[in-house]
């Protein structure tokens, strides 16, 4: 498999194809779930160089639906994967592989395995850091500028939503993240209580 290749393809793909109002679901956001699942990989003790490749692969498409749908877009993105990876020698199995992990991604996530579990906590990594703020921010103007929410008080109600329900998968980013997290958590529900 030329791995290099596929991944120059798809990182141009982004950059020429995505909408300049994705303003959460751009670029900058794979390559920074691609970045999180490696280190996040080595963590948890995955070794294995096929593994890597193709956890690595994995979440350079994660998005990749987004060139076409918005709504959807995990399907989409596998459509994209089983249409381009064969060009570059990856094995019917090692594509299906690609697209469980990307499917695992669909909120609410459902992980089967743990490669799944390192894709879905690299996605949603920044729900527990310090950048937490201006990314949350990055989703909220894609949201609205595709008049799918209403306006801060409705995003406030759906963030907290969001992250009284979601879990983290591994046991590493359990322990770097929920505690933040939680705090977010906090902070947006006192927000809420003292709308007015």
């Amino acid at each position: 498999m030329h791995a290099q290749a596929a991944e120059a393809y798809i990182v141009e793909e982004l950059r020429r194809g995505l909408s300049p109002t994705l303003y959460y679901h751009g670029l900058h956001h794979t390559l920074d779930v691609a970045a999180v699942a490696l280190e996040l990989a080595v963590a948890e003790g995955v070794t294995d160089p096929e593994s890597l490749g193709l956890l690595r692969m994995a979440a350079l498409f994660h998005d990749a639906g987004f060139l076409r749908t918005y709504q959807g877009h995990e399907a989409a993105g596998g459509e994209l994967v089983r249409a381009t990876l064969p060009d570059f020698g990856y094995t019917p199995t090692q594509i299906e592989q690609i697209c469980s992990m990307i499917m695992a991604t669909r909120y609410p996530q459902e992980p089967r395995n743990q490669l799944d579990d390192i894709l879905c906590d690299a996605d949603l990594d920044y729900l527990g850091r310090d950048d937490f703020e201006p990314i949350s921010t990055s989703l909220f103007q894609e949201l609205t500028a595709r008049q799918l929410i209403a306006g801060e008080y409705e995003w406030f109600q759906l963030q907290a939503s969001f992250l009284a329900h979601h879990r983290y998968w591994t046991p590493t980013t359990i322990a770097r993240r929920t505690a933040a997290k939680q705090a977010r958590l906090d902070h947006i529900l006192a927000l809420l209580a003292a709308w007015s």
